[in-house]
């Protein structure tokens, strides 16, 4: 063969193994670089979730910290009505002059013994107590719902 014709094919067999191993390092830099960008996406994924869930968490604690201090409050309810009554006949409290005499307006002195006007003076005090407590149960309510909507917007 010609010395030319050798030199010809040893420069293309070296140029399309120079071209091949190129090609395959251009690959693995390629592959590298996606790898990386994977594991950076991956990392901020779980960095993410990780603050959403300390989120979630701590808008749980608040919740159940609501909820606690509202069923304290139910618990503490229960005693109104018979504080309203054991102050009302010990007189550190009075009732406004409609409900002191609501039931009485309707009876005259006449007709009413002394047993029916203690009967009503008791009923009227456990009437009483058990408005307040509505009245109470109600403000509880009203105050654990607005701690909800505060914590919900503090987000």
């Amino acid at each position: 063969m010609n010395r030319a014709l050798i030199a010809i094919a040893t420069f293309a067999l070296w140029s399309a193994g120079m071209f091949a191993a190129g090609w395959a390092w251009r690959g693995d830099r390629a592959e590298g670089a996606e790898a990386r960008q994977q594991a950076d996406t991956s990392a901020a994924a779980a960095k993410q979730i990780t603050q959403v869930r300390a989120t979630e968490h701590q808008q749980a604690d608040t919740l159940a910290t609501i909820g606690g201090k509202h069923e304290e409050d139910r618990a503490a309810a229960e005693a109104v009505p018979a504080a309203v009554v054991a102050d009302l006949d010990a007189d550190r409290l009075r009732l406004r002059r409609e409900w002191a005499g609501c039931e009485t307006q309707r009876l005259s002195d006449a007709a009413a013994g002394a047993i029916e006007r203690d009967a009503l003076a008791a009923s009227r005090a456990e009437l009483a107590g058990a408005v307040v407590r509505v009245g109470r149960e109600a403000d509880d309510q009203l105050r654990a719902c607005q701690a909800v909507i505060a914590a919900d917007r503090k987000r």
